[in-house]
């Protein structure tokens, strides 16, 4: 099956595309239009007027607070165990094949067969992961091997759960309230990594505090189960693919090399969690140079992303997406240099919230310019190429940045990385014309044509 990678601009009379059973966006009153000025800078709820994304919405921000304190916890347990960073990235490491194996294949999956199954099924792989850390824990094995395993683990199921859940969020909201279904989803997990690390920070300093930890997380993540066995069955509508495996994984490729936006958009991600995401660095940091005050390192990006996101009423109103996200990226790498070289806690805390704040903004563009280029038949696999690019981008992070801080020290890896981020996504991004020039407003409309499958209507 060929399709067309060119976009096009719908007709000018053409309404924006809902799902049927969803009611239509409306503008408010004259009246109104004053107040919502002062409020247009604000968080937009409008989204949660939709029960099924509300659900999801809950679920996912309770699992966001438990993922955060295992994801908090492990390289805690392997640096007390290992005493060294590189210990710490092999962490990232072990994760990569599985988020590219699954990420991609889920994806598949995902246009192939409903989408409400898949995800049931990969989150309920990915709690059972949960227990098993658990159940190393309260054993005391002590194990660098077994936790890069169940890492693995719980990588390949996170793939295919984000897989799936990318690709339900615009059929459950209408189309131009899709910016802010997303902005309601990063804020609730920027949240959840500024509660998570806390929290951990927390539970690990108790006896038995890392069993206290994973223990937390399943609970937590049993949310995030409920919102899952309430979804009403979400099947791939359009041109949806026969068959799986890897020629139906390359043509979701061949779609995205076809499409500059796209795969620009990916391409800047990349950049910026591989030279310039320093999480692995954290607990050296606060052992050597800060004398303690893990948690904060690793709740302050969360903390600026959770500002950032309720003043980000405005987001949904750029229109030229791609320069917003090249400027985004840049800002994050500069903010995130710059805290590399200080050496008070409270200053790299309020660095690396401002990099949090840049990070917010550029991760809503990234997914809603994927969400809304897509037609519906391809959102799975693409949303795969997705959680690949996103999820295993800070793993290869984690392993350069404890490579580098082994082999020349913490400044470099840390700053100098960094600064060249900077030149790579602006050079990128001006070199790519059609990515810089993008205009979210003359963009084809991807469900032009499309029957979409009924979403279930408000309760």
């Amino acid at each position: 099956m060929t399709m067309s990678t060119t976009p096009h601009p719908p007709p000018p009379d053409l309404p924006p595309k809902l799902p049927p059973g969803l009611p239509p966006v409306v503008p408010p009153p004259p009246k109104a239009r004053t107040a919502s000025g002062l409020r247009g800078f604000a968080l937009d709820t409008r989204p949660l007027a939709y029960p099924v994304f509300r659900r999801l919405l809950i679920g996912q921000s309770a699992a966001y607070v438990g993922t955060m304190v295992t994801a908090v916890t492990i390289p805690v347990q392997v640096y007390s165990l290992s005493h060294s960073s590189l210990s710490v990235g092999l962490t990232g490491l072990a994760g990569l094949a599985p988020l590219v194996v699954f990420g991609l294949y889920g994806g598949v999956i995902a246009d192939r067969f409903d989408r409400r199954v898949l995800y049931l099924a990969s989150a309920f792989a990915t709690w059972a992961t949960t227990l098993a850390l658990l159940i190393q824990a309260v054993a005391e094995l002590r194990s660098i091997p077994v936790i890069l395993v169940l890492v693995a683990v719980q990588a390949g199921a996170f793939a295919m759960s984000s897989a799936a859940r990318g690709a339900i969020i615009p059929r459950v909201v209408p189309t131009p309230l899709v910016p802010a279904a997303n902005t309601l989803y990063f804020t609730a997990g920027n949240v959840g990594q500024v509660a998570g690390p806390l929290v951990a920070g927390l539970l690990i300093s108790l006896p038995n505090g890392y069993s206290w930890a994973y223990a937390a997380d399943a609970v937590l993540f049993s949310l995030l189960l409920y919102s899952a066995l309430r979804l009403p069955p979400v099947m791939p509508t359009g041109s949806a693919i026969r068959t799986g495996g890897l020629r139906a994984v390359l043509d979701g490729l061949r779609f995205i090399t076809a499409a500059p936006v796209l795969w620009m958009s990916f391409a800047v991600d990349i950049a910026a969690m591989t030279l310039a995401m320093p999480t692995a660095l954290f607990p050296q940091a606060a052992e050597t140079r800060f004398g303690g005050g893990v948690g904060l390192l690793y709740s302050a990006i969360a903390m600026g992303s959770v500002a950032a996101g309720l003043c980000s009423g405005w987001i949904g109103r750029v229109r030229r997406q791609g320069r917003a996200l090249a400027v985004a990226v840049t800002v994050w790498a500069a903010a995130i240099a710059l805290a590399g070289t200080v050496h008070h806690l409270f200053v790299a805390v309020v660095l690396l919230a401002a990099a949090g704040a840049a990070d917010l903004v550029s991760a809503v563009y990234r997914e809603t310019i994927l969400q809304t280029y897509a037609p519906d038949a391809m959102r799975g696999r693409l949303q795969g190429v997705f959680t690949v690019v996103v999820a295993g981008g800070p793993r290869l992070g984690d392993l350069r940045a404890g490579a580098m801080a082994s082999a020349t020290g913490l400044g470099v890896a840390w700053t100098g990385s960094s600064l060249l981020c900077m030149f790579v996504v602006l050079a990128g991004a001006l070199l790519v014309r059609p990515f810089w020039r993008y205009d979210v407003t003359v963009a084809q409309d991807p469900n032009h044509g499309e029957t979409r499958a009924p979403a279930t209507p408000p309760e």
